[in-house]
């Protein structure tokens, strides 16, 4: 990944820099964000982390899967979900299919939840894409439902990573930050709103989030090599 990252299209794949070059300033980031996570939660057990920003194209998706590469790299296994159910990227990101995903197994009654479930392609890393878009977003990741697979989820992987829609845009980061372990907020330097990170903590903290910290995306830094995530 050179000096400057582009705002993604939040409906089209993210770049994968912790696959693509893992020697890169920018994938070290990642292992450093990493680290710091896992440090934040010494004492208590952490294995569900929801990400997300307070708008969008402040690279949250990008955030979240290069995380969930660089914690399968370290021997954990775990499963990304696209739990962004409006706009979801990780099944182009990982080139999966989206037909069915984490809508369609809150949606119906009878599913399979392994056979939904898909591998990345990446050792110890599982992919739960987001399916078909419902109507009714907010309600599915607020029900039982959803708690309950939470819990089932949990007796397979040692980390789930959800990554979702911008909290200050609609609820539904809340409803699953409540649910969660942990909590980590994208921001990006010329795209992020100082009033917005205001609100998004403020929305979070409302629910009682265990907000671990914010992902500073695309600083500039006065060296050759250039953007950095810290």
């Amino acid at each position: 990944m050179k000096n400057n990252m582009k705002k993604q299209d939040t409906e089209k794949g993210v770049s994968l820099i912790t696959l693509a070059d893992k020697a890169s300033p920018v994938s070290e980031q990642y292992r450093t964000i990493r680290t710091n996570i896992q440090y934040s939660m010494i004492d208590h057990d952490l294995h569900t982390l929801v990400i997300t920003s307070s708008g969008p194209g402040e690279g949250k998706s990008t955030t979240s899967a290069n995380l969930a590469v660089v914690f399968a790299d370290s021997g954990k296994k775990v499963l990304l979900v696209d739990a962004d159910l409006r706009k979801p990227t990780v099944a182009k990101t990982f080139n999966l299919s989206n037909v069915n995903g984490l809508s369609s197994i809150l949606g119906k009654r009878q599913v399979n939840i392994q056979e939904i479930i898909q591998r990345s392609g990446v050792d110890n890393l599982h992919i739960l894409p987001s399916g078909p878009k419902p109507p009714n977003p907010s309600e599915l990741l607020g029900s039982a439902r959803m708690s309950r697979l939470i819990e089932e989820l949990k007796h397979s992987y040692d980390l789930i990573i959800f990554d979702m829609p911008p909290v200050v845009t609609v609820t539904d980061a809340q409803i699953l930050s409540s649910k969660a372990d942990g909590t980590i907020v994208v921001a990006r330097e010329d795209v992020s709103n100082r009033e917005a990170l205001r609100k998004a903590k403020s929305l979070l903290n409302y629910v009682d989030a265990n907000i671990l910290g914010v992902v500073y995306n695309g600083a500039r830094n006065m060296t050759e090599q250039g953007y950095y995530y810290g």
